[in-house]
């Protein structure tokens, strides 16, 4: 069935690949609870949908492509999801869903339609390189705030709004500064960093669950760490909160209200675009990255993927089949969009090749449900470092930016920086077709930008008109 002779491996081999993915990616099950969290939404409910949703879609891509690429949902979507459209734009938890199905229609209608060639090549590649590293930038940022190191001094001379009520905004002048190291909670979020990196030099299997773990156990004494667990009410609870987040994005709150006037019609669509852009950017860099280093995806494979015009021949298409239905699956079950994710390159390197591996992590994932009265009790300490850390490692993107051509440096610095100081990876992105096209037009290139861009630009700039005029007051 998985044809592990023609791929050179065998079914001890693949169980090793299995574990090794699994236990690279679990601790995403409690982290995505503590970011989605924050907008209200159950957290037990989140762990189960999490654990559902990457079931689904690793089982998907194993049996549909035979690849062994885990999915879950992704750290950068998670950071969208709660900063971006939940406290940025202002949406409700149920409408942020409601967008995340979109994502995934769309995602998928230019999967079936192959119109994603198209848009892959209009972009050009320093901003598919800024898009990256600024997702990196941005959630390292968040880490770096979730772990507290870093305190805003504002004063009433620059607030704009808010003064006196539970939300304030400010101008420029508020000024960010390094957090004393005298709170347990800020001491326990740096041991945890020096943890993290430490394993991670060392080239310890697991390291993010090791480091999470460990700093959990740490936060005990610290006084950090909640030691209070009921196993029977944490499981039924699980079981109760799912059953509120499944649909919810179809209810009254979720997906009608997204069409009530025109601002939040074209907010909507702007965001699915943005999130649908990024996510396929981040499957085909993730599936052709490993795919190139481990040699699953040949050079023949990739020139059929770029030729092949009809049906699903390759296992390149059906893997990016995979990973857009399993983001469709994520805005009906309750969470945040899914990807095809990085840590499958532990069970590859660790002699995984076929879809058999991904069946063992999708049995992993299942039993992870057990765990569920746990989510509760990690803190927020323990979680951060692995934020920064992944964050770091997605900036290496920008490497291949050449920042000493002005023209290349101007629209892919807008793209990056927006998306980490503004809060928001639409706006990063806004940024980076916009400056991308007043800089074409300035050197005389009008003619290279492709149409694809302009129209999605124009899309943006709309927004941000009409985002003016509605908070002009």
């Amino acid at each position: 069935m998985f044809q592990l002779e023609k791929y050179h491996t065998n079914v001890r081999t693949e169980i090793i690949a299995g574990i090794t993915t699994f236990l690279s990616m679990v601790y995403i099950f409690f982290l995505n609870p503590q970011i989605l969290g924050q907008t209200g939404m159950p957290k037990q409910g989140i762990f189960l949908a999490s654990i559902i949703v990457s079931t689904i879609g690793t089982l998907f891509m194993g049996l549909f492509a035979n690849l062994p690429f885990a999915l879950a949902p992704g750290i950068g979507m998670q950071a969208y999801f709660t900063y971006t459209i939940v406290f940025g734009f202002h949406f409700k938890w149920q409408q942020a869903l409601a967008v995340v199905f979109l994502v995934g229609v769309f995602d998928l209608v230019i999967t079936l339609s192959h119109g994603r060639r198209a848009i892959v090549k209009a972009i050009p590649e320093e901003l598919k390189a800024a898009i990256a590293g600024g997702i990196g930038l941005f959630v390292a940022y968040i880490g770096l705030k979730n772990a507290g190191f870093i305190n805003f001094i504002i004063d009433k001379a620059n607030i704009i709004t808010g003064w006196g009520t539970p939300s304030m905004v400010g101008n420029g002048g508020v000024t960010p500064e390094m957090a004393n190291f005298n709170q347990p909670a800020v001491i326990l979020s740096l041991l945890g960093v020096l943890i993290l990196i430490v394993l991670l030099l060392r080239k310890v299997p697991g390291a993010f669950l090791i480091s999470m773990i460990v700093t959990t156990i740490i936060g005990i004494p610290m006084g950090v760490t909640s030691t209070h667990i009921e196993w029977t009410q944490s499981l039924s609870q699980t079981f109760s909160q799912f059953s509120k987040l499944i649909f919810s994005g179809f209810g009254g709150q979720g997906m009608p209200t997204l069409f009530n006037n025109w601002h939040d019609f074209l907010l909507t669509l702007a965001t699915v675009f943005a999130m649908g852009l990024t996510g396929l950017f981040d499957a085909i860099g993730t599936l052709l990255g490993i795919g190139e280093q481990t040699q699953i995806f040949t050079a023949a494979d990739q020139k059929e993927f770029a030729e092949n015009k009809s049906g699903f021949k390759t296992r390149m298409d059906r893997a990016l089949l995979a990973d857009t239905v399993t983001t469709t699956a994520a805005g009906v079950l309750g969470t945040s969009n899914t990807t095809t994710f990085i840590e499958s390159a532990s069970g590859i390197a660790a002699g995984g090749r076929t879809g058999l591996s991904n069946i063992v992590t999708a049995i992993g994932f299942l039993l992870t449900i057990f765990l569920a009265p746990f989510v509760s009790v990690i803190p927020t300490s323990a979680t951060a470092p692995i934020l920064i850390v992944v964050g770091m490692s997605m900036m290496g993107q920008l490497r291949k930016i050449q920042w000493d051509d002005f023209e290349v440096a101007v629209p892919s610095f807008f793209t990056s920086i927006f998306m980490a100081l503004s809060y928001s990876i639409s706006y990063g992105i806004a940024a980076g077709f916009i400056f991308y096209i007043l800089v074409k037009i300035t050197v005389g290139k009008f003619k290279q930008i492709n149409p694809v861009v302009l129209i999605i630009s124009l899309m943006f700039l709309v927004n941000f008109i009409l985002i003016a005029f509605r908070f002009a007051s």
